[in-house]
């Protein structure tokens, strides 16, 4: 064997060993969310988009000294860690909760505590789903919207450009997410095409409330 596949089989061991970071199973199939979400957008998204995110992630930490952190402790520090890092961090971490967050059963509803906290908060349930929507159009490039648990167990509505999230002390507004949409063009461009705020309607049909519920459950119980 020649020096440099010796070196390239290296390499991938290393690689290898240090895949610390995985892709979970998507909770349905590609089809599942039809008509909302298409099953071509959906395989494309899962098994190009977030798989590279990982697998770049894996990579990008081999040698440093995040190669030993958790994800959160990864966002923690992320203003000093690389832009590598940051980005394919974020985009791991962002997809694994937004596969979470879908689903194909129909009319989910918020948590009776949810619920509260959604009325006191925004006024109803529609009127949150407007504002995070309002988020989501407005931001301006790729980026995700975010329904999030701040310091105080107060529900807030942010953004945040790229793969970026709450989670980051580069975040504007921080707290644990508890509901994410991905407002990436990849997310919806083979069905909606530029049309975004199609997209961000059609979406709510396949929101798993129960879901978001149990986030919001253990983010006030973590604080």
């Amino acid at each position: 064997m020649k020096k440099y596949q010796i070196l390239s089989v290296l390499l991938l061991l290393t690689i290898s060993v240090s895949a610390q970071f995985s892709q979970k199973p998507l909770p349905f199939a590609y089809t599942d969310l039809e008509p909302f979400i298409d099953a071509q957008t959906m395989e494309i998204h899962y098994s190009k988009h977030h798989a590279a995110y990982v697998k770049n992630l894996n990579a990008a930490i081999i040698g440093t000294g995040a190669a030993k952190m958790s994800i959160t402790e990864i966002f923690s520090n992320v203003s000093k860690l690389s832009p590598a890092i940051r980005n394919n961090a974020g985009g791991h971490y962002n997809h694994e909760l937004f596969w979470s967050l879908l689903t194909p059963i129909k009319n989910t509803k918020p948590s009776t505590e949810l619920e509260k906290a959604i009325t006191d908060t925004f006024g109803s349930l529609d009127a949150l789903k407007e504002k995070i929507n309002a988020a989501a159009t407005s931001r301006f490039g790729s980026g995700w919207a975010w329904l999030s648990v701040d310091k105080n167990n107060k529900l807030v509505v942010s953004s945040t450009p790229n793969q970026d999230n709450p989670l980051m002390d580069v975040a504007e507004t921080k707290g644990t997410p508890i509901l994410g949409i991905d407002v990436w063009e990849h997310a919806y461009y083979l069905k909606y095409q530029n049309k975004r705020a199609d997209y961000l309607t059609s979406i709510w049909n396949v929101i798993n409330w129960n879901e978001v519920s149990e986030n919001y459950k253990l983010a006030t119980k973590s604080n």
